[in-house]
């Protein structure tokens, strides 16, 4: 049995598991590699320094698989914003035909993007916030629920519920994501009302995730209960991997009278991305949800997307046919 969706259809993949778009591990391999193992695999856009570089990961990209694969735009709001048009642009230009949306009043690109025939998969983690994506014309919702790496919201509603709470009020197809790895949640993800799952952080256990192993290895050993939210004092919550740093931001956060600029130098970006690739935790952020307690290894990504479907498979004609007549 395969498991065929509006979402395998309308994205031309085999299975309905989408790669998300991660800021440094978004990259040409880890694309490729989801998409060759028949899932969607996707660029991070903003990950490249230039919107030229952004060219030349798509073409390496293209050297590495003939599948489908998509670019991630995020656009979130900042005192020196990178150019997103020559980014939107260099998307377009490229042939792209799927993008993955994220972040604040993305309007004008959804409009260019669709004016070129592109397919937009928008992620939020609000109902409310998917209505109006709809309104705005894309194609997909990735609801994104409380368990999720990155920013979930202030709503603090996990996917237990708001899954089914967008399903009640969005009918374009829906990709289910945070708090996702295995068959069974691929299962629950379509009991639920969506159509795929989009994953993050189990991406990132995967051989050809390009980070180093040190970091694989955090996930793998960490638990359902080693993530830490940051930013919550400042209205940007944001979900990462319980670290030393981690653990330094929220005890400094917690402080009455402290500001951002109390953490930002340990928060930076820049810094995040040397831990990802020096494999020294301490370095920076690692950003990781709730789902590192159901991480236990680090296969291919051709292994994980096959073991999820057959187990997603095993369940559907096993366990719940058994419970029903």
């Amino acid at each position: 049995m395969a498991i065929k969706t509006r979402i395998t259809e309308l994205l031309g993949i085999e299975t309905p598991i989408v790669q998300g778009g991660m800021m440094w591990v978004g990259r040409a391999e880890l694309a490729a590699a989801v998409s060759n193992a028949g899932g969607l695999g996707i660029i991070t856009a903003l990950t490249q320094p230039t919107p030229d570089d952004l060219r030349r990961e798509i073409e390496r990209c293209r050297t590495m698989t003939d599948k489908p694969f998509g670019v991630n735009l995020t656009i979130l709001p900042s005192v020196n914003p990178p150019p997103y048009a020559e980014y939107r642009k260099a998307i377009i230009d490229s042939g792209i035909k799927i993008v993955e949306t994220a972040g604040h009043k993305p309007q004008e690109h959804v409009d260019d993007f669709k004016a070129h025939g592109i397919i937009v998969l928008h992620k939020c983690t609000a109902v409310r916030h998917g209505v109006s994506a709809v309104k705005m014309g894309v194609d997909v919702i990735s609801i994104d629920g409380f368990e999720c790496a990155g920013h979930p919201g202030e709503d603090d509603i996990p996917g237990l519920i708001l899954i089914p709470a967008a399903a009640d009020q969005i009918k374009v197809p829906m990709l289910a994501s945070g708090g996702f790895g295995d068959g069974r949640g691929l299962v629950a993800a379509l009991a639920l009302g969506a159509e795929g799952i989009n994953m993050g952080t189990r991406f990132c256990a995967t051989k050809e995730a390009p980070i180093h192993e040190n970091i694989k290895q955090l996930i793998v050993s960490n638990d359902e209960r080693s993530t830490n939210l940051i930013f919550r004092k400042f209205k940007n919550t944001g979900r990462v991997a319980k670290t030393g740093v981690s653990d330094q931001v929220v005890e400094i956060s917690a402080r009455p009278d402290s500001v951002f600029t109390d953490i930002q130098p340990l928060v930076s970006g820049a810094k995040g991305r040397v831990a990802l690739e020096t494999g020294d935790i301490d370095a920076g952020l690692v950003w990781a949800g709730q789902i590192q307690g159901l991480i236990h290894d680090v296969p291919s990504c051709a292994d994980l997307i096959k073991r999820i479907v057959d187990e997603a498979e095993e369940i559907i004609n096993g366990r719940l046919k058994a419970f029903v007549g």
